[in-house]
């Protein structure tokens, strides 16, 4: 899982074409770390598509900015999974599991 912390970097990752993963992460609730886990089990079984996250709490501007982007209410935890500049698939809370995030991926196909 790679890490974004600048406007720059989110800015790059929304101009991708190739599909990518994005989950906006909260430091501070339990549902969060839940999902965050779950989001590292799918990345590391995840070969083809990349996942990077941002931190809610430390990158503020990017949480809000990815909402208002994907024109998709802010929710924390969140998952957006991205193909050619458009959401495809995205859930928040207790339903951001490996096994979704696994199903999401593969309907890309």
């Amino acid at each position: 899982m790679l890490k974004i912390n600048t406007m720059e970097e989110l800015k790059q990752l929304y101009a991708k074409k190739e599909p990518y993963l994005l989950m906006k992460h909260s430091l501070t609730c339990p549902i969060s770390s839940e999902a965050f886990a779950e989001t590292e089990t799918f990345a590391g079984q995840s070969e083809n598509l990349p996942v990077y996250y941002l931190n809610v709490q430390e990158f503020r501007e990017g949480s809000s900015d990815a909402s208002e982007h994907f024109q998709i209410k802010h929710e924390s935890p969140q998952a957006f999974l991205v193909s050619d500049g458009k959401v495809v698939w995205h859930d928040s809370h207790w339903r951001i599991t490996n096994e979704k995030l696994r199903t999401a991926a593969e309907n890309l196909n």
